[in-house]
This record gives C-alpha cells, structure tokens and sequence, in this order.
C-alpha cells in the first residue's frame, strides 16, 4: 500500500491532481491511500504517514521548496515530486533530494511512470548487502549505508554512515561485485555510492555529507552517463 500526500493550496487543483492519480493507480493496480493538504504547514504535520508527496512550488505562505526543506530538517527520506508550471525550480529541486519534478499540465504517461517507479521503489528491499571477511570473522556490509570504498595497497576502507570498515580485498573484485547496483569506480582508489553524491566536476564528486572524491580525468565522461543514467532510473525530470 502507497500512502500519498498531495498539497497545494489551490483546493480545486489539489482536488483534480488526486483524483488523477487516483485512476492513475487503479490502472496500475497499485493499491494506495490519498491525502490532501492545501498548506506547507498542514502537511508537516502528518508527514510520517506518507511514502510519498507531490508538492506544488506556487503555494501562498510556506512556498514547496520550502516545505521540502521543513520535511527534510524533520528527516523525512520518503519521495518528494515537485509540481510546477515552469522548469526553473528545477536545479533547487536536486538541493532537497526529489524523487521527480513533473511539469504542468501534467500528463498522465509521465505521472503513471512517476507512480509505477514509486511503488517499485516503496517495495525493493533496502537490505542488500555483501559479506566481508576481517580476522576470520564475516560482516554483512549493507549497501544503503555505504558512502563509497577507498582502496589502500591491499587493505579497503568502507566508508560507511556510521565509520569506516577495514578489510584486505581488491577493488576489481567489488567493482564486478557491484555492477548494476549504483556504484561507479572514478578513480583507481574510489568506489563511490551514487546516490550520495550531491554535486559534482571534472575533478571531484562531493556527497551529501561533503566528503570530496576524486574524479579521474579519464573516467569523468564514463562518470556523467553512469550518474545520468542512475539519476533517470531513480528519480529525475519527466
């Protein structure tokens, strides 16, 4: 089951966007529950109800951008899809992690693509993991919590949320380990988790907890079309 939030302060617009989805999820056969909100302030009020939120930008008071940022301060991890009439919130969208940033009118094929990506990704088990082995002893190393691995001769650091995990490995065995899971090796000495990198250059990827990694210049064009392509399966523009 999706639990949905929908808010705009326009309450025929919020009316008509779930009713939408609505018909939407039925077509899809993707049970879901609705609420709607015509304030910034109402929703945070029941935000942990929710798996996911469509957010107008254009709202009188407390704006969508800044209810975004409300919901994020209040650690709300859940999917955010912006709704607007112009594209220029677009790069103010990324600052907040959303899942989806939908155009106005919106057309039904982008916003069942929108639905059928959300209940995907509501269902995909974040408990994936590898197993690494230190002093005769296995740990489960689970990917969500990897912020990316740094390879020191024959010893690996793990970088994860909470520390840094040492074991003796070779990088060419995690990279193959871990393809198609949203890691990408941009230098010789980095793995790094996509989904934690928040801005980057030719010379370095920075993530969300500001960390700096290095880009090799000569993976830096791999890096974009594996970073383009992560973003357009996981979230992005429609």
């Amino acid at each position: 089951m999706l639990a949905i939030a929908v808010c705009d302060d326009e309450i025929l617009e919020c009316l008509n966007i779930s009713a939408k989805i609505r018909t939407l999820a039925k077509e899809l056969k993707i049970p879901c529950t609705i609420g709607q909100f015509y304030s910034g302030r109402e929703l945070l009020k029941s935000l942990g109800q929710f798996d996911l939120i469509f957010l107008d930008i254009l709202m009188n008071e407390m704006d969508g951008m800044e209810t975004a940022r409300r919901c994020r301060e209040l650690a709300f991890k859940k999917m955010l899809v912006f709704l607007s009439s112009s594209r220029r919130y677009v790069f103010d969208a990324y600052d907040v992690e959303a899942f989806h940033y939908l155009v106005k009118p919106v057309e039904d094929e982008k916003l069942k693509q929108v639905l059928r990506r959300a209940a995907e990704r509501e269902t995909e088990s974040s408990g994936e993991y590898i197993v690494a082995s230190r002093e005769r002893q296995r740990r489960k190393l689970f990917l969500d919590q990897i912020l990316y691995f740094e390879v020191k001769g024959r010893q690996v650091d793990v970088h994860e949320k909470n520390g840094i995990f040492t074991f003796y490995g070779q990088m060419g065995d995690l990279e193959r380990q871990l393809e198609g899971k949203g890691f990408f090796r941009c230098h010789k000495s980095y793995l790094v988790n996509l989904r934690y990198v928040e801005v980057y250059n030719r010379q370095e990827a920075i993530l969300d907890n500001k960390e700096k990694i290095i880009i090799a210049k000569r993976r830096y064009e791999a890096f974009c079309q594996e970073i383009l392509s992560y973003m357009r399966n996981n979230g992005g523009i429609l």
